[in-house]
Formats: structure tokens, C-alpha cells, sequence
């Protein structure tokens, strides 16, 4: 990734408890990583459920199942 990227990361609902709703706890760690690397993130919620994107110069980077991400 080039230094400095602006970084959108893409997130959609998820069911926890019974509840379904868009929800930022399980991405703080690779929030907190990216900005020790001096990258701009934005979020940005989705509709596609369950799904964690990165986005960087229009292009997925990479994609995940957002319950794959620890806390």
C-alpha cells in the first residue's frame, strides 16, 4: 500500500446478540494499526452483511467476514 493512503473501510451489519446493526467494535484493532502507519482511514457503512472491505485508490485490497476480526 502506498504510504499515506486514504484507506476506506467498508463495513456492513452483522447479527450479534439477536440484534442486527452496523457496528465499529471489531474494527479498532486494524483501525489503530493503520493509523500507526500514517494511513487517512474513513468508514463507511454497507448493506452487504457480514462484510469488511479495504478499499485503497478505488481498488479491494482485501476482504474479510467481519466476525473473522478479533477485538
Amino acid at each position: 500500500m502506498p504510504k499515506n493512503a486514504r484507506v476506506i473501510l467498508c463495513n456492513g451489519p452483522y447479527e450479534s446478540n439477536g440484534v442486527v446493526a452496523h457496528r465499529n467494535f471489531r474494527l479498532q484493532g486494524l483501525l489503530a494499526a493503520l493509523t500507526v502507519h500514517e494511513h487517512q482511514c474513513v468508514l463507511e457503512d454497507t448493506w452487504e452483511w457480514n462484510m469488511v472491505k479495504l478499499v485503497v485508490n478505488g481498488q479491494v485490497v482485501f476482504s474479510c467476514n467481519t466476525k473473522q476480526l478479533e477485538f
